[in-house]
């Protein structure tokens, strides 16, 4: 018998697949062939791009913004800095007071020091409270970096102030948070201030414009590794 005939002569319900030929996902409905999907595809694409359009066509306004890093996951500050190097980028003068952060030597500071008059960097820390075990100590060296911070939002030349952990020091109430969101309330309209650090207290997050909680999910000092030169500092 001939192969794919029948013994009446006639060829077999269903003939041999062609060598090549894309299945069918059913009997009756053919596989999409690329062209109808990239079709498709463009489709779609150009309706989001569409809506997307008619959506930043209403965004008009633009204004210095108060935001806010918090949440126990790595990357407040990190995030922060990633923010001061777009500005330093668009010639914009950035201004810094660390918070507990104090004279020892961190990887951003060495890197901004290469920017000159663009960026005033001011650690006025004095290290984490469980190093200090002096309250007053904190609470005057929180006051001391809070008077620089005021003195650089209500300075014209800055487009940016970043007060890094200042969230810690309201945390231990070593500076009235009704006092700082006040200020930080009344910034010039043109100015752009980032908080960070974890535990944001709930009046600095209601002022703010932007706020972004950093979630841990995985940290590699739960398994044995230290802070590291690059990562932490």
């Amino acid at each position: 018998m001939e192969h794919g005939v029948s013994p009446s002569g006639t060829a077999g319900l269903r003939p041999a697949l062609r060598a090549g030929r894309p299945r069918s996902t059913s009997e009756n409905e053919p596989l999409e062939n690329e062209e109808e999907i990239n079709r498709r595809h463009n489709e779609k694409m150009a309706r989001r791009k569409a809506a997307r359009d008619r959506m930043l066509a209403t965004k008009t306004e633009e204004r210095g913004l108060l935001i806010v890093h918090t949440g126990k996951g790595k990357g407040k500050s990190t995030a922060a800095f990633g923010m001061v190097l777009r500005c330093l980028g668009h010639g914009m003068r950035v201004g810094i007071v660390q918070f507990v952060k104090g004279v020892w030597s961190t990887g951003e500071r060495v890197a901004l020091e290469r920017f000159g008059d663009l960026v005033t960097c001011r650690a006025m820390g004095e290290g984490f409270t469980w190093d200090t075990q002096d309250r007053a100590r904190d609470i005057a060296a929180a006051r001391n970096a809070w008077e620089t911070a005021q003195a650089m939002i209500s300075d014209p030349s800055y487009r940016l102030v970043l007060l890094d952990e200042l969230n810690i020091v309201l945390r231990y109430d070593y500076l009235p948070i009704g006092e700082v969101v006040t200020v930080l309330k009344e910034k010039p309209r043109d100015l752009h201030i980032i908080v960070t650090g974890r535990n944001a207290r709930p009046e600095l997050v209601e002022a703010a414009d932007l706020v972004t909680e950093m979630t841990l999910v995985k940290h590699p000092f739960r398994a044995g590794v230290k802070a590291q030169p690059g990562i932490e500092f």
